[in-house]
């Protein structure tokens, strides 16, 4: 007999995570902090075009999407409950899972009680201890959701891959032995942070949580690991087509450890074999850690690909005089032709990467 337990998430449509999956793309662009569209729209109640966003993101192949309304001046409850409602009523939306995403509590039962199916809490942790754990772990049980358990406990957030693992593992004993969750329900977050900061501390800091990805999954039957994947190239904002390299990179060597799920931004991901050799030699060199003067050579040629994302720049015609064949590609990656692929892509993410 098989041992083997899946998680089933559902929206009006069935979503059961199997290893033949590869990757659950979580979409990111409903969050109020990650978004700066997505948050304007929210604070200016313009709810119908937001919702056109979380369609966006299903079209671009969002296998979850996740929805946050924590920022400051927002009413969170309220818009959480507004936006799920509304979501809830398009079919062409709701037939994926949701992630509600809220570091407060009240948000996040107001979000799961707008939900039909099964959907994902985002998170809970041993911030505050063992008894709000178990706490809110039980509440998520009642709702029939599944939790993000991000790696933090009472001393803070684990940016070691001991430490990552360390707090992983004590939660995921009290959520099984205590609570009695599923194990396949539990979707560790060991925390992504930025790297090439310039601080000597933060250059390891993708390569503790792909190895603690590996460690996590070796260790802890039928759990997952997921993250937050656009933190990683924070010190690049304002660069997107270097930040999509390093999230391209990243994942790349994430999900060959294991990390099977992640929020990223659905349909605009390049493919890694497809990045430019130099560009991705330098963010490899950053990602893994693999030379002291990486980030500093990463600088040095990240100008020259600012501003380059979509239209290529006017000046650079240069792609004119390629063959036939080159030229087509080319065309397709840059213009609204990509979206066939695109949507090819989405019905078997990230198949090429491992």
């Amino acid at each position: 007999m098989s041992t083997s337990r899946y998680t089933r998430l559902f929206g009006l449509e069935p979503l059961v995570i199997t290893p033949d999956l590869l990757f659950v793309n979580v979409g990111e662009r409903t969050n109020v902090t990650g978004s700066a569209q997505f948050r304007k729209l929210i604070k200016e109640e313009r709810y119908e075009e937001a919702v056109e966003i979380a369609r966006q993101q299903v079209d671009s192949g969002a296998q979850i999407l996740d929805v946050n309304m924590d920022e400051g001046p927002i009413d969170s409850e309220k818009a959480m409950t507004r936006f799920l409602n509304l979501i809830m009523s398009e079919p062409g939306i709701a037939r994926i899972p949701v992630m509600v995403d809220s570091s407060k509590w009240s948000v996040i039962e107001a979000g799961l009680k707008c939900l039909q199916g099964k959907s994902v809490v985002n998170s809970i942790s041993l911030k505050e201890g063992e008894v709000v754990f178990v706490e809110h772990a039980r509440k998520v049980l009642r709702y029939g959701a599944a939790a993000v358990v991000m790696a933090f406990d009472e001393a803070g957030q684990a940016d070691t891959c001991a430490r990552k693992v360390e707090i992983c593992t004590r939660a995921y004993k009290v959520l099984t032995e205590q609570v009695g969750f599923p194990p396949e329900d539990i979707i560790f977050d060991p925390n992504i942070f930025a790297v090439a900061t310039g601080i000597e501390e933060h250059n390891n800091y993708a390569v503790d949580f792909i190895d603690a990805t590996r460690i996590i999954k070796d260790t802890l039957p039928h759990c997952h690991v997921s993250g937050g994947v656009s933190n990683v190239s924070f010190s690049f904002r304002g660069n997107e087509t270097v930040r999509q390299a390093i999230h391209s990179v990243f994942l790349f060597h994430a999900i060959k450890a294991g990390m099977d799920m992640g929020i990223v931004n659905a349909g605009g991901m390049p493919i890694y074999d497809e990045l430019d050799p130099e560009l991705r030699e330098r963010v490899e060199d950053v990602i893994l850690n693999r030379r002291k003067d990486g980030t500093e050579r990463l600088l040095k040629i990240a100008e020259r690909y600012k501003g380059t994302k979509g239209a290529a720049r006017v000046e650079d015609l240069a792609w004119r005089d390629k063959p036939v064949r080159w030229r087509m590609r080319w065309c397709t990656a840059s213009t609204h032709l990509w979206k066939p692929i695109s949507n090819k892509r989405a019905s078997n993410p990230h198949a090429r990467w491992t």
